[in-house]
């Protein structure tokens, strides 16, 4: 019986710096929910990884405008921050 491929998750459909991803992978280890995810959200974070990731994505997306632009605002640390969190509740809500 032949199964379809499933729809590319938005974090599998994401196209970084490999060294932006690798540095997000081994931040995304140490990854604690209570600790990080609301300074990174700079909001009360959401019950479920799933609406987190979504807000994560987002804040994702905005940072890599800014590194994709260079602009003059753009911080590679903020940017693995989001990014390690992304695929820690990425991976929390496939669990």
């Amino acid at each position: 019986m032949d199964h379809a491929p499933s729809p590319p998750t938005p974090i599998a459909a994401l196209r970084r710096p490999a060294l932006l991803v690798r540095a997000a992978r081994i931040a995304s280890r140490d990854y604690s929910r209570p600790r990080d995810l609301a300074r990174i959200l700079q909001a009360e974070p959401p019950a479920g990884s799933g609406p987190a990731a979504s807000l994560l994505a987002e804040k994702e997306a905005a940072l890599d405008r800014l590194r994709r632009d260079g602009r003059g605002g753009y911080q590679p640390s903020a940017h693995v921050a989001v990014l390690a969190a992304l695929i820690a509740e990425a991976a929390a809500e496939l669990r």
